[in-house]
């Protein structure tokens, strides 16, 4: 005789391990943790201080900036880390929209680093004033005619919504995880706050869920307009190599090829940091390689369309600068984009052997590192072209902008740690709905036949 109360024991036990999961993170930092904390803690404090070095030099003279390249790894970095966040934020917003099944176990990890890389990115067009306690003229008298105005409106309006895209769903998981053993009271206030007296009723539910919905909605063209917006300060001057009207969809195919590649690292990172590859499987990680493999080739048919467009009817200007880029001065760099991020990630996910976990990461690795070199060669060489007449400019970074760079990729990290000492892991709620729907789709659908069941329909249709 079967024990009725077998299946409600067994989903209590998967539901408490899935609970249990979704707060490693939280409970269990060890000494692993801490070295990595305080080691990645070092190296913003040391980024910091390099600030503060620039403040006290009285502004950029302590970089590689100079009359003719005064834009360039300060630039870089934030679009760079606005694409990354953009990435994340439309992978949680669309794969919620299109209803995935497989989206449950990174949803929280896609919009955590997307709001810990829009936070730091946002810095940098302070970090980039030579007069930072000036940043209060955006406000006081704002110049509607500049696209840096409209950047500054942009990414305010994004991080809102980020951080609401964050939030919402953690209002149910917070409610559930409050009771949890093992809990501080410090979490156990946090999470009664978090839940706004959450209770699962059937209304509640209801109106969460249309929230969630309108916010997913509102994130793809909002984000969208951000980083078209970004553009707009390239490509609305009438400098060779910038003044394209490509830039926007440009940008866009960019930031989420670089931002899906940041998911997959995180992902991988919590996944093996923290033993979770029953919830966080081979299968997502392969979808997500897809998804970057898919905008890969999205962007490197951008990057065809426009050094064609340049080089084929472009005036001299433009094809000196094509040319420098391609075959002379900077050839080393693109080259190496163009092998890095757009080649060998596709070729790694292409092949059965290579399209493992640790291939797929490698990927996303490249592909982070080649499209922020990519966001270097967009700012600087056209820069170092000289408008009028004269030499060609050069830039070499200095120490102080390497360490406030390095200090921001290590600002991004240590806020994802610490969000994680509060914040589950796991979208808890969302993937135990995803998982009663498919419970009840399979109880629709019945029992499945037999190998003799269908051989005996077929005999008797004979």
């Amino acid at each position: 005789m079967t024990d009725i109360g077998a299946p409600s024991v067994a989903a209590a036990a998967a539901t408490a391990e899935l609970h249990e999961a979704a707060l490693r993170p939280a409970l269990k930092a060890g000494r692993r943790f801490w070295a990595l904390f305080i080691g990645l803690g070092l190296v913003a404090i040391v980024g910091a201080v390099a600030y503060g070095i620039q403040l006290a030099a009285g502004g950029l003279s302590v970089t590689g900036y100079n009359d003719q390249v005064f834009w360039a790894s300060y630039e870089a970095t934030l679009v760079a880390f606005i694409g990354f966040s953009y990435g994340g934020a439309l992978v949680s917003a669309v794969l919620r929209l299109t209803n995935a099944s497989w989206r449950g176990p990174i949803t929280r990890i896609a919009e955590v680093s997307a709001l810990a890389t829009l936070l730091v990115g946002a810095l940098f067009p302070i970090i980039h004033l030579g007069h930072p306690e000036r940043i209060w003229l955006l406000f006081a008298r704002p110049n509607f005619q500049s696209p840096i105005f409209w950047d500054m409106v942009a990414i305010l309006t994004y991080m809102l919504a980020t951080l609401i895209l964050l939030v919402l769903p953690l209002i149910p998981d917070s409610a559930m995880l409050r009771d949890q053993p093992g809990l501080g009271r410090l979490r156990r206030r946090l999470y009664a706050v978090l839940s706004l007296g959450w209770a699962g009723t059937q209304s509640q539910r209801r109106a969460l869920e249309r929230a969630m919905t309108v916010v997913a909605i509102l994130i793809v063209p909002m984000a969208v307009i951000v980083h078209t917006v970004l553009s707009y300060t390239f490509s609305l001057t009438s400098r060779p190599g910038w003044h394209s009207t490509i830039f926007g969809p440009y940008f866009v195919i960019g930031a989420v090829y670089s931002g899906v590649a940041v998911v997959i690292l995180a992902a991988l990172a919590y996944r093996r940091a923290y033993a979770l590859q029953r919830w966080i499987d081979d299968r997502t990680i392969r979808n997500l390689g897809y998804v970057m493999v898919v905008l890969g080739f999205a962007y490197g048919y951008a990057t065809f369309s426009e050094i064609t467009t340049e080089g084929f009817v472009g005036k001299q200007a433009e094809v000196e600068l094509l040319y420098g880029l391609m075959l002379e001065r900077y050839a080393p760099l693109f080259w190496a984009f163009i092998g890095l991020g757009l080649l060998a990630p596709v070729a790694l996910i292409a092949f059965r052997r290579t399209r493992t976990p640790a291939g797929i990461g490698l990927a996303a690795g490249l592909v982070i590192a080649a499209m922020y070199l990519k966001r270097l060669l967009i700012v600087v060489p056209p820069l170092s072209r000289p408008v009028i007449a004269g030499d060609a400019g050069s830039y070499t970074p200095s120490v102080v902008e390497i360490a406030i760079v390095s200090g921001a990729a290590a600002g991004v990290v240590l806020i994802m740690l610490f969000l994680f000492r509060f914040v589950p892991v796991l979208a808890v709620d969302e993937m135990e709905q995803i998982e009663r729907v498919h419970a009840d789709s399979r109880m629709a659908a019945g029992p499945r036949p037999t190998k003799a069941a269908v051989a005996l329909g077929d005999v008797a249709d004979v």
